[in-house]
């Protein structure tokens, strides 16, 4: 019954969008999306997964009454959201007059926002389905005073109905990939009409720059303002766990599979450098028994950071605490960084970085691909491979101790070239608002 409701729904929506002034892109994706949705449906439940905030991007939501003062802020996933946190915080603090919309494209974007969000942002909800139908009915009912999408969406509807409503749409974070570079390259001449729409194009490099004016992007609207992601700032707590003259390895958000690989290389390595730590800090304390487990079966001399043991006779404490990770990193010497031997795409390397320690990951690192890039052109992160590369690069930062000051220093000069992002967006709403 749900399939037959579903294609009524989208029979009635190329109708509406036969009316649309996008006249010829307006039937195209309208008719694309009739045709592919039904099949799209029928893929998913059969594969025992489900379409996850269809209504809301059909625009079938109860319109929240915001009033004709409001920010919107779009991330379409887990590491855009994520990017945006500090950004929105300051937002609200510097325009607490209007109310603050954020929108995902992905249940998991969606699961990340209400958690940093809930508390900050008026409404959040999911961004509309790019056809004129459900792009219009959406603007309807937000009724946004500006429009901020973070790094490279392009949506040809959504942007145009924009511009037609004198609602103010900024690319923010911007950047392109190669691959994605080389397709809109081949397709210039209709993202020229597309990017004309944005009121300003703020890029992450030089080189996202003049890669967006190269497939049409105004060359007066578009500039640089540097990575979101590196505005974080360092932790002011001191840490006492009485690490001096160890060197201590941060095992950060680990998952399971993970801290086998963590113990096995640390074992092998503590026996020839006898002057290292691990603080090993699971992603989720409801794998403790388990990790208490793998420790037992290793006879590894450890203790728990909530019964305050230190490594003056532990050789690995378990952060079995909430809250505390960020700042610990300030006492490491490196940190592998966890949700990178599996499949969840990586945590935050910058939460480490941040203090100039250089950091590892796993082959997993979609949710941070962009950071890992800016740090993986110099010394300051690595992305291994398997457990075999994992534990070369170990050594290599254990043994070298000029590679690794190195390490340290390239920390900082990352650092240095991408923060000020988060101002230079800021500035911008006060130029716009006022």
């Amino acid at each position: 019954m749900a399939i037959y409701s579903i294609i009524l729904i989208l029979l009635l929506l190329i109708v509406l969008s036969l009316f649309s002034e996008l006249f010829l892109y307006g039937i195209i994706s309208t008719v694309v999306f009739i045709v592919l949705m039904p099949f799209y449906y029928i893929v998913r439940v059969c594969n025992g997964k489900f379409l996850y905030g269809w209504k809301e991007k059909l625009g079938f939501f109860k319109s929240p009454n915001l009033g004709d003062k409001v920010i919107m802020y779009h991330g379409v996933s887990v590491g855009e959201v994520i990017a945006l946190e500090n950004l929105i915080k300051k937002t609200k603090e510097e325009f607490p007059e209007y109310k603050i919309v954020v929108t995902t494209g992905t249940k998991t974007g969606q699961e990340i926002a209400h958690k940093k969000f809930s508390q900050i942002a008026d409404f959040i909800t999911y961004f509309p389905f790019d056809i004129p139908y459900c792009a219009d009915l959406f603007l309807t009912k937000i009724k946004p005073t500006v429009v901020l999408i973070a790094e490279t969406e392009l949506w040809p509807v959504f942007s145009y109905l924009c511009d037609m409503r004198n609602i103010s749409l900024y690319c923010i974070n911007g950047r392109m990939s190669d691959s994605t570079y080389h397709l809109y390259k081949f397709l210039r001449h209709f993202f020229k009409i597309v990017l004309k729409n944005y009121t300003k194009i703020l890029t992450q490099s030089e080189i996202d720059r003049n890669k967006l004016i190269s497939v049409g992007a105004p060359e007066e609207k578009t500039f640089v303002m540097k990575n979101l992601k590196f505005d974080i700032k360092k932790s002011d707590v001191n840490i006492d766990i009485s690490q001096d003259g160890f060197r201590v390895i941060i095992a950060g958000s680990t998952h399971k599979g993970e801290d086998e690989i963590v113990l096995n290389m640390f074992k092998e390595k503590h026996e020839k450098y006898p002057d290292i730590k691990l603080l090993l800090a699971p992603r989720h304390t409801t794998r403790l028994p388990k990790i208490i487990e793998l420790l037992n079966a290793g006879n590894f001399n450890y203790g728990f950071r909530s019964k305050n043991d230190t490594f003056k006779d532990k050789d690995v404490i378990v952060l079995d605490t909430m809250g505390e990770l960020g700042k610990m990193y300030s006492i490491c010497h490196f940190a592998f960084i966890g949700g990178s031997f599996n499949n969840t795409g990586g945590h935050n390397p910058l939460e480490a970085a941040v203090y100039s320690k250089p950091t590892i990951s796993g082959p997993s690192i979609h949710n941070f691909r962009d950071i890992y890039w800016l740090l993986s052109q110099t010394s300051a992160g690595k992305v291994v491979k398997n457990p075999k590369e994992f534990s070369e690069y170990v050594e290599k930062l254990l043994s070298d101790d000029d590679f690794y000051k190195q390490a340290c220093k390239d920390c900082e000069t990352v650092f240095k070239d991408q923060q000020g992002a988060l101002d230079v967006v800021i500035k911008e709403l006060h130029e716009l608002l006022g």
